[in-house]
C-alpha cells in the first residue's frame, strides 16, 4: 500500500512544503522515504536555500563554479554549513613539496558579513594561488579594496558595543578550492572576541576556527560611535601557529586541503569555538612565557660565564704583570 504522502502532487510537495524548509530542515526530510530523497534533491530549492543563505554565491563566477561540483549547490551546503572540526599536523606542512604537484591554481573565498541575520555585505574573490609571492609570503586574504569603506545602516545602539556586536554581528567565509571541487566554512558564525584597537580606537570582531596548533582568524574592522552608523573599514584572514607566526601560503594550502578533505563536519556551536579559541590563546600564552623564561636562564648563564671569564683574565693579566 502506497504512503500517503506518494499521494501528493510532486509540484504541490516542492512549491509548498519542500521550498520553504531550511537546507538541515530538508537535508531531515530527504531521509524518511525514498520519494522524498528524489524530491529533496532537486537542483532548484538547494540553489534556492544556497543564495539566500550565502548572497556572494549568487554571483555568476560562483554558480559556474559551482555547477562543476558532483551535486552542485547540495555539495556546497554539505561542506559548508555546518562547523569544521579538523587537527592539523606536521605532515599537513611537511607534504607542501609533494602538494605542490596537484596544488590548486586558485581560490575563491565566499564572504557575507550579516546583522541580526541579515546580510550587509557579500563578496566573492578570487586568489591566485600558484605564484611564488603567495606560496613564499604570510597568508594574507583581504577582502576590500584600499581604502574601500563598506557604509551600513547599523547604528551603535548601546555603549557596550562589545557586547552587542558579540550577539549580532555573524560572518560565513567559505573557501572553495576548483581542483576538488571541495568547500569549507572557516569563520565560527559569530565572533570569538571583539576588542578595541590599541592606537586607532577601532573595533576588531574577530571569527576564529581552531586547527589543532593552527588558528584560522576572521577580522573584520569596525569604526563608528554611539547613535552614528557603522561603517567596516576591513575584513581578512589569515592563519597564525602557537607562537603567532602568521602561516605563509604554501604551508597554509596543505592545512587548507586536509580540512577540506578530511576534516569533520559539526553542528555549529559559539560556546564551543570560543571555549577552543580561550584555549588556543592560552597555550600561546604559555609558550611565549616558556619561551621568556628559557631566554633569560639564557642571558643570566651567558652573564655569569662572562663575569667567570673576565675575573679569569683579570687574574690572569695581574699575574703575569
Amino acid at each position: 500500500m502506497d504512503s500517503p504522502i506518494t499521494t501528493i502532487h510532486p509540484y504541490i510537495l516542492q512549491s509548498h512544503i519542500l521550498s520553504r524548509l531550511d537546507g538541515t530542515s530538508l537535508t531531515s526530510v530527504s531521509s524518511t522515504a525514498t520519494h522524498l530523497h528524489n524530491l529533496c534533491t532537486e537542483h532548484h530549492l538547494w540553489q534556492k536555500i544556497i543564495t539566500s543563505t550565502w548572497p556572494s554565491l549568487n554571483n555568476p563566477s560562483a554558480t559556474s563554479l559551482i555547477s562543476t561540483f558532483p551535486s552542485s549547490h547540495r555539495s556546497i551546503f554539505s561542506d559548508s554549513f555546518p562547523s569544521i572540526h579538523y587537527s592539523s599536523s606536521s605532515s599537513d606542512t611537511s607534504s607542501s613539496s609533494s602538494l605542490a604537484l596537484s596544488a590548486p591554481k586558485e581560490l575563491f573565498s565566499a564572504v557575507d558579513l550579516y546583522y541580526k541575520g541579515r546580510p550587509v555585505f557579500s563578496k566573492l574573490l578570487r586568489t591566485e594561488t600558484h605564484k611564488g609571492w603567495f606560496l613564499c609570503s604570510p597568508l594574507w586574504i583581504e577582502i576590500l579594496e584600499p581604502n574601500e569603506i563598506i557604509e551600513t545602516n547599523i547604528k551603535f545602539e548601546q555603549n557596550d558595543v562589545v557586547e552587542w556586536l558579540e550577539q549580532n554581528l555573524s560572518l560565513s567565509w567559505i573557501i572553495i578550492e576548483p581542483t576538488r571541487k571541495r568547500s569549507v566554512n572557516l569563520s565560527s558564525r559569530l565572533p570569538v572576541t571583539v576588542r578595541r584597537h590599541w592606537l586607532t580606537g577601532e573595533l576588531e570582531v574577530l571569527y576564529g576556527t581552531v586547527m589543532g596548533m593552527v588558528q584560522c582568524m576572521v577580522k573584520v574592522t569596525c569604526c563608528g560611535k554611539v547613535g552614528g552608523e557603522m561603517h567596516v573599514t576591513g575584513v581578512s584572514f589569515s592563519m597564525e601557529d602557537m607562537d603567532g607566526r602568521h602561516l605563509i601560503g604554501r604551508d597554509s594550502l596543505g592545512i587548507l586541503v586536509g580540512a577540506m578533505e578530511k576534516g569533520e563536519r559539526w553542528k555549529v556551536d559559539i560556546d564551543r569555538e570560543k571555549k577552543r579559541f580561550e584555549e588556543f590563546c592560552g597555550r600561546k600564552r604559555e609558550r611565549r612565557e616558556k619561551k621568556l623564561r628559557r631566554e633569560r636562564v639564557m642571558d643570566m648563564i651567558i652573564m655569569v660565564v662572562a663575569i667567570v671569564v673576565f675575573a679569569f683574565l683579570f687574574r690572569f693579566v695581574r699575574f703575569w704583570v
